[in-house]
């Protein structure tokens, strides 16, 4: 008889996950980029983040308003919400 030399199962531990990075990948980049770092410089981060928030809920609401006056369906205006942020990433209101 041969003796294993290995064991029959082998204990694996859990891959070692880094955070997510919550960084925008065009930060810095896009023809707005410089007036929202400076301004966030300026009203400091905290402020920044409210304003920020502010204005996009009224970006949504907009984009629901005109939605319902052109009669789409909610899936669609859910596109339109997600194209206007890409676009705001693209121009670097997201930076």
């Amino acid at each position: 008889m041969l003796v294993k030399s290995v064991p029959s199962h082998v204990r694996v531990g859990k891959p070692v996950r880094l955070a997510p990075m919550m960084k925008n990948v065009n930060e810095g980049k896009g023809l707005f980029a410089p007036i929202v770092v400076v301004t966030r410089q300026v009203v400091g981060k905290k402020r920044f983040n409210q304003l920020r928030g502010k204005a996009i809920a009224v970006h949504s609401q907009v984009i629901t308003e005109f939605c319902k006056s052109i009669g789409a369906d909610p899936k669609q205006r859910q596109g339109l919400i997600r194209l206007a942020k890409k676009n705001g990433e693209r121009l670097g209101f997201l930076a």
